[in-house]
């Protein structure tokens, strides 16, 4: 378990009226927005599986290249939420999804909205490495085939080159591209998923806790590459680590009970939280 916050690095003074506000019961504490794009946002989003309510009233904006980190207890629909912005819960039997998420300004759960073209604009990067049983090469060239993006087996080398060398991982692997993409260690198949993520340049990539399974110094070189990620990619990612949610991300969103209780920048969140339940989170006392 991560080491708690200290509460005395935590300032007590009370908000300024203009630097958050805080909305009536149930609803998230919103710390005003940035002069940013906003690439995803998600308004009134509520999840149910059958009868029980997962999600409660979802509100939060997503800005362009940069990290936005969700964090909070263990079952407090985090992942659930994550899993709503690429419809990963389509395929759950019973699931219903109220409310409203748009990509660019258009909604992602419209009728028209085909959603492999979707999942090709947000691509996902799961909590265990997950490579196919296939070689390195044809791991990070799938996507690119099935999407068709590739006028040539040329032009698919390149993409393949590129995407490993954006994830850090090409040097490791020049020399193999054809052998199985399994007899990688666990740090370097994480590395093969996020260059297989990015192979077909997604608008948005969703990471969940993409770090739980790795070693420190594995932990360390994925931070870094999400750090570098964040040029080109808006990210999210779902993570356990407060200490990682502070160093990588830009903004955070504290969830708790299946309610965004708090959302804004990440200094804020950790340094001057304003409501209670993020408080308590953070400073250990409960989580």
């Amino acid at each position: 378990m991560d080491a708690v916050m200290n509460p005395d690095d935590i300032q007590t003074r009370q908000p300024d009226i203009n630097t958050a506000l805080k909305a009536a019961d149930g609803q998230p504490v919103l710390a005003p927005s940035e002069t940013l794009d906003v690439k995803m946002e998600a308004e009134g989003v509520s999840v149910f599986y059958d009868d029980k309510q997962a999600l409660d009233d979802i509100s939060i904006k997503v800005h362009s290249r940069q990290i936005t980190a969700l964090i909070g207890p263990s079952g407090c629909g985090k992942s659930t939420f994550l899993r709503c912005l690429n419809r990963m819960n389509d395929v759950v039997d019973g699931c219903r999804i109220t409310g409203r998420i748009t990509l660019d300004g258009q909604d992602i759960y419209a009728p028209s909205v085909d959603v492999v073209p979707l999942r090709a604009q947000v691509g996902m990067v799961f909590q265990k490495p997950n490579p196919f049983p296939k070689s390195i090469y044809e791991n990070i060239a799938y996507g690119p085939k099935i999407h068709g993006q590739a006028r040539s087996n040329e032009e698919l080398e390149e993409m393949v080159v590129t995407s490993l060398k954006r994830a850090g991982l090409f040097d490791e692997v020049k020399d193999r591209l054809q052998a199985p993409a399994t007899g990688l260690s666990g740090g370097q198949q994480q590395r093969l998923c996020i260059a297989r993520a990015i192979s077909i340049n997604p608008d948005v990539l969703l990471m969940d806790e993409p770090c739980s399974a790795l070693d420190p110094i594995a932990t360390a070189r994925i931070e870094d590459l999400m750090w570098e990620l964040k040029e080109n990619f808006t990210i999210i990612i779902v993570t356990h680590s407060m200490q990682q949610a502070s160093r990588v991300s830009q903004r955070t969103g504290f969830f708790h009970m299946g309610v965004l209780a708090e959302v804004g920048t990440t200094e804020q969140i950790f340094q001057n939280p304003v409501d209670p339940r993020t408080r308590d989170y953070i400073t250990g006392r409960f989580g």
